[in-house]
C-alpha cells in the first residue's frame, strides 16, 4: 500500500530523472546511462571495470559495452594500470569531463529554477533537508559518483 509520502518520493524521482533526460537531449547523442557511467567514472577516478560495474549496479558485462562507447566517442580512456601490464585504469577523458560540465550545467538550470519557485524563506530549509536526504544514500549513488 502506497503511502502520500511514497507519492511524493516517486514524484521527486520522477522530476529528477526528467530532468536529466532533457539535459542528456541537449548534449545530443548520449544516453542518461552512458552519462550516468562517465559520472560514476569520474567520482571513482581511475578504476577498474569491476569497481565501475560496482559503483552503477550493473552487470561487468554491461559496463564493458558502455565502456566500449564511452572509449569509441573519445569521453574515456583505457590505460595499463601503474602496478599491473594485465589490468586496465579507465577514466574520464578531457572531453568526457567537458561533457559532464555541460550536463551538470544544463540539470542546475533546471533544478535552480525549481528552487527559485520557492518562497524565499522556503529555500534554505528546502536545500538542507534534500542534503540531509542525499547524506542517506549509498556512496555509489551520491554527489560526483552519481549523476
Amino acid at each position: 500500500m502506497r503511502t502520500s509520502g511514497d507519492d511524493v518520493l516517486l514524484h521527486l524521482a520522477r522530476t529528477v530523472v526528467g530532468i536529466s533526460a532533457r539535459a542528456a537531449d541537449q548534449l545530443g547523442r548520449l544516453s542518461v546511462v552512458q552519462l550516468r557511467a562517465l559520472t560514476v567514472l569520474r567520482g571513482l577516478g581511475g578504476t577498474s571495470l569491476g569497481r565501475l560495474a560496482a559503483g552503477m549496479g550493473v552487470a561487468p558485462s554491461t559496463a564493458s559495452r558502455l565502456v566500449d562507447r564511452l572509449v569509441a566517442a573519445g569521453l574515456a580512456a583505457r590505460e595499463p594500470a601503474p602496478h599491473s601490464r594485465r589490468e586496465l585504469v579507465l577514466t574520464v577523458t578531457a572531453r568526457g569531463q567537458e561533457i559532464l560540465d555541460r550536463y551538470d550545467g544544463f540539470r542546475l538550470t533546471e533544478l535552480r529554477a525549481l528552487l527559485d519557485a520557492l518562497p524565499a524563506e522556503r529555500r534554505e530549509p528546502v536545500l538542507a533537508a534534500l542534503a540531509e536526504f542525499a547524506g542517506y544514500a549509498p556512496v555509489q549513488a551520491r554527489g560526483r559518483a552519481a549523476g
